[in-house]
């Protein structure tokens, strides 16, 4: 199918010429569909944890004492020991369903809810992942399967905790036998990628492991190489802990001790020294920052202005759900260092245009660290043959006094309506007048069963 676009991406640079060429063409321009609205590129989310969305708003009365991540996390677990299969397959289609209205096109999962409840496989080992792509297909948005590697309990190598076992693998070689279990699976709106859930969760020996195992022929992509995505210095207690154990910080002995290239998408990455940001930089890796869950947790706030500095990369992720809205995600990255360095327009591009700037990293560190399976958007369309876009609704009351040149802008940082009309994954229509088209039948599904996990978890 062939497009034409009323308006596309008005920003600088040649992610516009790109959409434009792939938009429509003099050869077919008389057969095309015409498409109304702001034409845009899809964006990819490069960080969720599906199950946690039916717990949402749930840990949000203070504990006894200091509430943080931690405390937070043992709503997470309660949750996490009451979701099976066919749960997980309702929680995520709802979770799909509103990342699509709002404007995602491709999701990486960070998926480490293997097993049952007791550590014991499933009669079929994949059954959550299986969930997970099924979910996926059912609601049509991109997948980048990332089945978690989560070994320890901690740095100190002890092991997991009954509420952990149902993440753990044994041994490497368990988790590789799960990986290629689901390489079949693959096609262009569904990639299997690999991640590691945490240096505290994976130890040295294991982590060298797994990068030589995942070099074998067998778990080669039709890009060459598979993305690689690790939690890493979210929180300073976790800082800690490592420079006691291993005599350096997170993000630092992960530079010294692994060949971190473009391959890699190192979440949150909140505390850095200075070093760190600028080697972190040079490296070619993407840092997916996670604004809403960020702040929800009380995380603290990336060093973005020195990151952008240094040349570092970067895309958003909406991690616990507490928002599922890319704008919510991109005006709190803003905002959140406008708060910081107490000054406007911090991520600002060579116009000053900070809304551009931060849209144009998402969608390019999408085609690095999704398996580059997160659209079609590209002037060598030849070599692919997926083509994902979002229309942004332009009669809208939120910009009606924007000039054309200025509706990027007050789309992300003007109102909190979603204005996302039209959504195309894989060149099927998906989101029409801003609504899903299974948004009912998988509503009615998932209020069902989270009305049944309320008392189980």
């Amino acid at each position: 199918m062939s497009f034409r676009f009323e308006q596309a991406w008005c920003g600088p640079g040649d992610i516009r010429a790109e959409f434009q060429l792939l938009g429509s063409s003099a050869a077919d321009s008389g057969r095309a569909e015409l498409v109304s609205g702001l034409g845009m590129p899809g964006i990819p989310n490069l960080h969720s944890h599906a199950f946690q969305r039916v717990m949402a708003g749930l840990a949000e009365r203070r504990a006894a004492g200091r509430d943080d991540f931690w405390s937070w996390r043992e709503t997470m677990y309660r949750y996490a020991q009451a979701i099976g299969p066919d749960h997980l397959k309702a929680i995520a289609a709802q979770l799909y369903v509103e990342m699509l209205e709002q404007g995602y096109t491709q999701v990486c999962e960070f998926h480490y809810l293997h097993h049952q409840r007791d550590g014991r496989p499933y009669a079929e080992p994949a059954a959550m992942s299986l969930a997970l792509i099924e979910a996926a297909r059912e609601v049509g948005i991109g997948l980048t399967l990332l089945p978690t590697l989560y070994m320890t309990g901690h740095f100190d190598g002890r092991p997991l905790s009954e509420r952990q076992r149902r993440f753990g693998h044994a041994d490497v070689d368990s988790y590789l036998r799960l990986l290629e279990s689901l390489l079949p699976y693959e096609n262009e709106c569904c990639r299997v990628g690999v991640a590691l859930h945490s240096l505290r969760a994976v130890p040295p020996d294991a982590l060298a492991e797994l990068v030589a195992g995942i070099a074998d022929e067998r778990f080669r992509s039709h890009s060459g190489q598979r993305p690689l995505h690790i939690h890493i210095a979210e929180q300073t207690a976790e800082v800690a802990d490592c420079i006691a154990v291993r005599g350096a910080p997170p993000v630092r002995w992960l530079l010294d001790n692994v060949a971190v290239d473009e391959r890699w998408c190192l979440v949150h990455a909140t505390h850095m020294v200075e070093s760190e940001v600028r080697d972190l930089a040079a490296s070619g890796a993407t840092v997916a920052i996670c604004p809403t869950t960020e702040a929800n947790l009380g995380d603290g706030l990336f060093p973005l202005a020195d990151y952008l500095a240094a040349g570092g990369r970067l895309g958003i992720g909406s991690d616990s759900h507490v928002s599922t809205s890319p704008v919510e995600e991109l005006r709190w990255l803003e905002y959140g260092q406008r708060l910081l360095q107490r000054q406007r327009i911090v991520a600002a591009d060579a116009q000053g245009r900070a809304a551009e700037a931060l849209l144009k990293q998402c969608v390019r560190a999408g085609a690095r660290v999704t398996g580059d399976a997160s659209g079609g958007l590209w002037a060598d369309q030849a070599d692919r043959s997926r083509l994902d876009f979002i229309t942004v609704d332009t009669d809208s009351a939120e910009l009606a006094s924007a000039a054309p040149d200025q509706w990027v802008e007050c789309w992300v940082f003007c109102g909190n309506r979603p204005l996302v009309n039209q959504v195309v994954v894989d060149g099927r229509l998906r989101v029409s007048g801003g609504v899903h088209q299974s948004r009912n039948e998988v509503s009615a599904r998932y209020i069902k069963v989270a009305d049944g996990l309320r008392d189980r978890a």
